[in-house]
């Protein structure tokens, strides 16, 4: 098993939460709602009664990588139509002025770039990076700008560029809000081309295979645990 270091470059593990694996930050949404319609596991006229909860590349994109928390409140306020951030410590907001994203569509509401403040530097063995994302399928207000970086020689902490999906949004953010989920991956060169009779063919087997199940045939046949400690 391969290890990623996070390191607290602001208070050395004296304040702030740590990183966990994102299967620790279950969404709430996703913890209520019942795996069959009607909590009824019977196939139907259309296919079968399963939900959302039942779709494993979802609970694959829940429970990915590792989830770093807001290291403090941060609260948000509407003055003349422009999104106003307070925050309780660690100068938690920054910004990238307007004209350094002029053209990105994170740009069109015309505003600078908040960035949430992150004291965790990453460390990945070699030849890993991570893919920083929004904690997926989370119900959150603001949604972080997606990039990858190469973790096995950049260690200087990330900060975390976002944006109100609603820009007339009010609210507390609070300490312990999920703000960015980190998938490490390895570096890999690739090269692409088209499929013909042979991938067709496999893939006809497949369908004709899934469909030998009206519960849980991905899971059965074809799915592999990931972990994440």
């Amino acid at each position: 098993m391969k290890n990623i270091i996070f390191t607290d470059t602001l208070t050395n593990n004296k304040v702030i939460d740590a990183p966990k694996p994102a299967s620790s930050f279950i969404p709430e949404w996703y913890k209520k709602i019942e795996s069959y319609i009607n909590g009824k596991k019977m196939p139907t006229d259309y296919a079968n009664n399963v939900t959302v909860k039942k779709c494993i590349p979802v609970f694959d994109a829940i429970t990915s990588g590792y989830i770093i928390t807001s290291p403090c409140d941060v609260y948000v306020e509407q003055k003349e139509g422009v999104p106003f951030y307070r925050w309780s410590n660690f100068d938690a907001i920054t910004f990238h002025p307007i004209v350094q994203t002029i053209g990105h569509p994170a740009s069109k509401d015309g505003l600078d770039s908040p960035k949430f403040t992150n004291p965790w530097s990453i460390k990945t063995p070699t030849g890993y990076s991570v893919l920083v994302v929004s904690p997926m399928h989370h119900d959150l207000p603001f949604a972080i700008l997606p990039g990858v970086v190469d973790t096995d020689t950049y260690n200087s902490p990330i900060n975390f560029p976002f944006k109100l999906l609603d820009p007339k949004w009010e609210g507390l953010i609070p300490v312990g809000t999920p703000i960015a989920q980190i998938i490490p991956f390895k570096r890999e060169s690739w090269s692409m081309k088209l499929g013909g009779e042979e991938e067709i063919n496999t893939a006809r087997y497949v369908s004709l295979k899934a469909h030998t199940k009206f519960f849980n045939n991905y899971k059965s046949f074809w799915w592999h645990k990931k972990e994440y400690k």
